[in-house]
C-alpha cells in the first residue's frame, strides 16, 4: 500500500502564502520596529501595498534570500488608509475596520496581522453564539475536576494567547457579538490584563499584555449585526472605513487575479477573456453605485454588489468554461449569474436588474459596443 501525500489547504494563510516576501522584508528594512513587531511599519505597508513593480535590493547577502525581490500588491485601496492602520497598531491601540460587505476588511486584517506578528491565526469569529470564554479563557473540565483550578487546566482564548505573546489578535464581525461579550473587550483594551479569579493567590491570577499586543476588529456597515457597539468600546478603537475599489481597471485586474487563483487551486485553466471580465465588473459597479460609468441613473438593488461577489461570478464562469468547454459562450452566462446575486436579499431586485438591462445595457448596445449588444440579446434570461 503506497502512502498518499497529505491534502493541501484550499486557502493558505497570509503568512504562509507570502512567507518569502515576509522574510525578505524583515531583512530588507532594519529600521526601528515597535516592540514585538516582525517588520518595521514601513515594511508592513510595503507588504500590503506592494513595491510598485520595483525589485527591492537587500543591503547585503542573506542566506536563503534573493538579492532583489519585487513585493506583490495584495490589497487594492488607499495607501494612506493602510499607513494610518499601521500607525494605529504601532501605538498598541485597537483598530476597527468598517465598511460594506465584500470590501476586503478581513483580508486586510489578515495581512496586517501577518506583517506585524508573523501570524494571522489568533482569530475570534464574532457571532450571536460567541461567548465571553472565547475572548478570555475556558477550562479543560477533565483536568478541572481532577486537579481543581490550575494553570494546566486553563484553556486560553486567542485573545489571551496574543496578550501573553505580544501579538495581534483579530476579532471578526465584532458587532455580531452580544453586549456582554463586547464588554469583555472594553476591559481588555483598557486595562491590558485579564484576571483569573479561580487562580487567586498564584502567579497565574493575572495575565498582563506583553508589548506589541493589540486588537484588529472588523464590522459591517450594511449588516449591523446583533448589537451596536457601546460608546465605551468605540472609544477604544481607531476607526478606518474600507470602501469599494474606485478604479474600474484596478477592480477588473483584482477580479481576474482572484478568480484565476481559485481555478489554479483546482488545477483548471482560467480562460475568461478581458471583454467578459470588464462587462462583469462594469455591471457590478453600475448597480453598486446607482449610476453608470456614463452617468446614467441606475436603480440600486438591496443586495451589496461587492467585489467579492464579482470574484465569485468570474470564478463560476471560469469553471463552467473549463469543465464544459465549447458548450456556451462565457458572456452568455453573465445575466443568469447576475440574477442569482441580486436575488439574495430581495427577490424583487430581479425587477431592478431588468430595469438596468432596459436602460444602461440597451443604450450601450445601441452605441455599438459588441459585448453589450450580445448582453442585450440575452435579456430574455432575466424574464424567465
Amino acid at each position: 500500500m503506497t502512502a498518499t501525500a497529505p491534502p493541501t489547504r484550499q486557502v493558505e494563510p497570509a503568512e504562509d502564502a507570502h512567507a518569502a516576501e515576509l522574510a525578505f522584508l524583515a531583512a530588507f528594512d532594519q529600521g526601528r520596529r515597535p516592540p514585538g513587531w516582525r517588520l518595521t511599519p514601513r515594511a508592513a505597508v510595503t507588504f500590503v501595498m506592494g513595491s510598485g513593480g520595483d525589485a527591492l535590493p537587500l543591503p547585503g547577502k542573506v542566506a536563503g534570500l534573493p538579492a532583489r525581490l519585487a513585493i506583490t500588491p495584495k490589497f487594492v485601496g488607499d495607501r494612506a488608509l493602510v499607513e494610518r492602520a499601521v500607525v494605529t497598531l504601532a501605538g498598541e491601540r485597537g483598530l476597527l475596520l468598517v465598511g460594506e460587505p465584500g470590501t476586503a476588511k478581513s483580508m486586510l486584517s489578515e495581512l496586517l496581522a501577518a506583517a506585524v506578528s508573523g501570524s494571522s491565526q489568533l482569530t475570534v469569529q464574532g457571532t450571536a453564539g460567541t461567548t465571553e470564554d472565547q475572548l478570555r479563557y475556558g477550562w479543560n473540565y477533565a483536568l478541572l475536576l481532577a486537579e481543581g483550578p490550575s494553570p494546566r487546566a486553563l484553556v486560553p482564548s486567542p485573545v489571551l494567547t496574543a496578550m501573553r505573546t505580544g501579538a495581534v489578535v483579530r476579532v471578526e464581525e465584532v458587532t455580531r457579538c452580544l453586549p456582554e461579550v463586547q464588554d469583555a473587550l472594553v476591559s481588555i483594551l483598557s486595562d491590558r490584563r485579564i484576571s483569573v479569579p479561580e487562580l487567586s493567590g498564584t502567579d497565574g491570577a493575572t495575565v498582563h499584555a506583553a508589548p506589541g499586543f493589540t486588537v484588529i476588529a472588523t464590522a459591517n456597515l450594511r449588516d449591523r449585526g446583533v448589537s451596536e457597539m457601546s460608546a465605551a468600546l468605540k472609544r477604544r478603537f481607531n476607526f478606518e472605513a474600507v470602501g469599494p475599489i474606485g478604479d474600474l481597471a484596478a477592480e477588473t485586474e483584482l477580479v481576474r487575479r482572484q478568480a484565476k487563483a481559485a481555478l489554479d487551486r483546482v488545477e483548471a485553466p482560467f480562460a475568461v477573456d478581458d471583454v467578459v471580465l470588464e462587462a462583469l465588473v462594469t455591471a457590478f459597479r453600475d448597480l453598486r453605485n446607482g449610476v453608470s460609468e456614463e452617468g446614467w441613473a441606475v436603480e440600486r438593488p438591496s443586495t451589496v454588489m461587492s467585489t467579492a461577489e464579482a470574484v465569485s461570478v468570474a470564478t463560476a464562469i471560469g469553471l463552467a468554461d473549463a469543465y464544459f468547454p465549447g458548450d456556451r459562450d462565457p458572456l452568455s452566462l453573465l445575466p443568469g449569474h447576475l440574477l442569482g446575486v441580486v436575488r439574495k436579499d430581495d427577490p424583487a431586485d430581479a425587477a431592478r436588474l431588468l430595469g438596468y438591462w432596459d436602460g444602461a445595457v440597451r443604450r450601450r448596445a445601441e452605441g455599438g459596443a459588441r459585448a453589450w449588444r450580445r448582453l442585450w440579446e440575452l435579456r430574455d434570461v432575466l424574464d424567465s
